[in-house]
């Protein structure tokens, strides 16, 4: 190829990525591999008792064993862009009428941009990745249910822990995707949700639209 030549860089993104599309809150991945994904809650396990330590990982044992299926657990940090959250205290300290709370509000945004000159505020997000892998003539509907059958084992086993499990909507893959695949221009320009819209209707494949 010509290094003139402009590439195909949106065929060797969909490589990459190995994304066909979302449906239903379904991951639809080549290979007709299919994905849930569940946002779930942590729990602090250095601040529980032996006993309960002792608990959580017999429970957790069990969970494995009985659970059925592979799982991926993904643990996500991003960076938070505070000067939103800045640009609201300002907006907030120019709407309050008491001295005495202007000055609050004065004083702790100042605590924060010193606090952010040398440390970077990050947000940790916890996700379980549940699998269905179908066989070549299975329709969407029946691979759904089968997914969503694993996905909700999987939920009541984490509950069991104490752990509670959501799952993620067709945008919020997407977002999820993007922040992985774009994270300075995420957190810069967070998809704002006709955004997501226009995403979602372009990469989902005719095959997932069925």
């Amino acid at each position: 190829m010509s290094v003139l030549q402009k590439p195909n860089r949106k065929a060797s993104a969909r490589n990459q990525i190995d994304l066909q599309g979302v449906k239903d809150a379904t991951l639809l991945l080549t290979g007709n591999r299919y994905r849930a994904v569940l946002h779930v809650s942590p729990i602090n396990f250095e601040l529980k008792s032996e006993d309960e330590r002792d608990a959580i990982i017999d429970t957790y044992e069990s969970f494995l064993n009985s659970v059925g299926t592979q799982l991926q657990i993904l643990v996500r940090t991003r960076e938070i862009d505070m000067d939103q959250y800045l640009d609201g205290l300002e907006t907030k300290r120019g709407e309050e009428t008491e001295e005495v709370y202007k000055d609050q509000l004065s004083r702790y945004g100042e605590f924060v941009r010193g606090l952010i000159t040398t440390n970077k505020i990050l947000s940790r997000n916890f996700y379980v990745v549940v699998p269905f892998d179908a066989q070549d003539k299975m329709d969407f509907e029946t691979i759904a249910e089968q997914l969503n059958l694993k996905a909700d084992i999987v939920a009541k086993g984490l509950a069991r822990l104490g752990i509670a499990a959501r799952r993620l909507a067709d945008l919020e893959l997407l977002d999820l995707f993007y922040s992985f695949y774009n994270p300075q221009q995420s957190k810069l320009q967070p998809l704002s949700l006709q955004a997501l819209q226009v995403l979602n209707a372009m990469y989902v494949t005719s095959e997932a639209r069925a």
